[in-house]
């Protein structure tokens, strides 16, 4: 017990630190993209800086609340919340709320809920029970199969519910299972699932099937111990005319047309004239928009509430999805290297804290933690300098959302408590 107490006092305050940064600045900067000179009332909730600073006292709360309980409890009751989280999800078809085509939302009144932020937490924590028992073995292909199903399942669920964006997010897991273990294959699959998405959808259906012969072919040539070459290659030809047809449907007959228009500009399809100018309105205005916003604040940006495109409101949700461009015009070069520091701080100090754990469960929800902040961190900026597809996920700390922030904190929290209390574990 004294132990325990001792631990519970001494977390690891540079990732205190930094999230406590990342979260003021993000208020900030909401404060000052959701403002266009009008007098200022910290004190008015109907504005959203107001909202996030009630998110940002609750998601402490929660800190609070997760630094308290015992490390075991989220390991003993991890499947129960998963299934808990599943039951959520399903829950959205009967009682949920469409957001902007998507059914991905709760109506609480004065609060909208989202429980895909919420499921990464569950799915990390079941993972890591699943990888951690004694029974699992990775190198079983049942073993494989019943962790892939407890990853596909919310993005399947989720997928449904046309909220593409964040069921992406959960493919990153895979980084985790490959550090225990895994075989790399499934990377490369993935890897060579993406190549040839990207060749269907810029070239075509047949032209990418015929692009994936060739290094089928090559592959199969070099290798001189391999029983069954012609039935092998035949298979994974079949696998890659499959994916490539299954692409080119989906992307034509499932994906919404905001959602084509998004993979157009990012891949440059588009060729009319004509579409090419009215995308320049719609989907278009938001990156160019972004961009400008980010170049026009130069070295040491335009200062605090004086960027002239963040104050006039021409990036469109530069509150969430698009607030690194507030930090680019309004802190410039200097201060959004500065955020991007200490992201990679963050980052960095969870795997290097998720190597020392001596428990294999705080060892794997560490690395799921720190993937998960990865994914939306590449995701996020990318999307904003428009080097990936616009898909809707937030910056975790920094972007508006009760949901996101509540929810990145106790993922983050709960892996600051296993690594408190690492030195109980032998």
């Amino acid at each position: 017990m004294i132990n325990q107490r001792k631990n519970f006092i001494k977390p690891d305050w540079l990732i205190i630190t930094i999230y406590i940064l990342l979260t003021g600045f993000g208020i900030g900067n909401i404060l000052s993209s959701s403002i266009s000179g009008e007098e200022i009332s910290i004190f008015d909730f109907n504005n959203l800086y107001s909202k996030q600073l009630v998110f940002f006292m609750i998601s402490l709360l929660f800190a609070f609340l997760v630094m308290t309980i015992e490390v075991k409890f989220y390991e003993r009751f991890a499947s129960i919340f998963y299934l808990i989280s599943i039951v959520v999800l399903l829950g959205l078809f009967i009682i949920g709320k469409r957001v902007n085509g998507a059914l991905s939302w709760y109506d609480l009144g004065g609060f909208n809920l989202q429980p895909s932020e919420f499921v990464k937490i569950t799915v990390a924590l079941a993972i890591s029970k699943y990888i951690s028992d004694f029974q699992t073995n990775l190198k079983k292909t049942i073993d494989q199969f019943w962790l892939f199903l407890i990853i596909l399942i919310p993005v399947l669920i989720i997928m449904l519910q046309n909220d593409t964006g964040s069921s992406i997010v959960f493919f990153c897991l895979l980084i985790v299972l490959y550090r225990e273990g895994i075989s790399q294959k499934y990377l490369l699959s993935i890897l060579a699932i993406s190549v040839l998405a990207i060749f269907t959808l810029k070239f075509s259906a047949l032209h990418a099937f015929l692009f994936s012969l060739v290094p089928t072919i090559l592959f199969f040539l070099t290798k001189r111990k391999i029983n069954n070459k012609i039935i092998r290659g035949f298979v994974i030809s079949c696998l890659c005319l499959l994916t490539c047809f299954v692409v080119d449907y989906s992307y034509k007959n499932v994906l919404r047309t905001h959602q084509q228009n998004y993979i157009k500009v990012w891949l440059n399809l588009e060729k009319d004239p004509a579409k090419i100018k009215k995308m320049e309105s719609t989907v278009l205005y938001n990156i160019n928009e972004s961009k400008k916003a980010i170049s026009s604040g130069g070295v040491v940006g335009k200062g605090y509430m004086k960027g002239t495109r963040t104050m006039g409101n021409f990036v469109p949700a530069q509150h969430s999805d698009y607030i690194f461009s507030t930090v680019g015009e309004e802190w410039g070069f200097a201060g959004s290297t500065f955020i991007i520091i200490l992201y990679c701080i963050l980052i960095y100090r969870i795997v290097y804290l998720s190597e020392l754990q001596k428990n294999k469960f705080s060892r794997v929800y560490g690395y799921s933690t720190a993937s998960i902040l990865f994914f939306h961190f590449c995701i996020n900026i990318g999307m904003v300098l428009g080097l990936t597809p616009t898909i809707g996920i937030p910056l975790p700390f920094l972007s508006y959302g009760g949901s996101s922030l509540i929810a990145f904190t106790i993922l983050l929290f709960i892996f600051i408590r296993f690594d408190a209390n690492k030195i109980n574990e032998w």
